[in-house]
């Protein structure tokens, strides 16, 4: 396998996931975190929330996989920020896109962002900024 292409500019290859009920409510078992936001309509309704909402742990996931799948065992994400600028339904798909910003010895910077893809609706922003630095050191056997 040839190893990614790492310079300043260099995108990252996207990664998509459609976010259903059944994984936000595998997800709140494994972070303990079950606010009703994410999962009960009763509780939805009167707030005028079409869906549950996907927690926001779950981008930071999805960030770090992203770079992660990209570079491999050989990445450690020694740093992860981003903010968030619109809500994520059940149901709807989002893309994570990143680029390289930096190099400078074994350190990558990458600054991302997480896109809500769905429909025929203009793509709306989710995460924005974002971005992670990463140690690149020897594959594992």
């Amino acid at each position: 396998m040839t190893a990614p292409r790492v310079t300043p500019g260099a995108e990252v290859p996207p990664l998509e996931r459609t976010i259903d009920l059944r994984a936000m409510v595998a997800y709140a078992g494994a972070t303990w975190d079950w606010h009703r936001l994410h999962y009960d309509p009763d509780y939805l309704a009167p707030r005028g929330l079409p869906a549950p909402v996907v927690d926001g742990q779950v981008f930071g996931a999805l960030l770090a996989e992203q770079v992660q799948d990209w570079l491999g065992p050989r990445a450690f994400v020694r740093r992860l920020h981003f903010r968030f600028k619109n809500l994520v339904f059940a149901g709807e798909t989002v893309r994570c896109v990143g680029r390289v910003t930096a190099v400078e010895g074994g350190v990558v910077q990458v600054e991302q962002r997480v896109l809500i893809i769905d429909g025929d609706l203009p793509e709306r922003v989710a995460v924005e900024p974002a971005g992670a630095e990463i140690v690149l050191g020897e594959e594992a056997s």
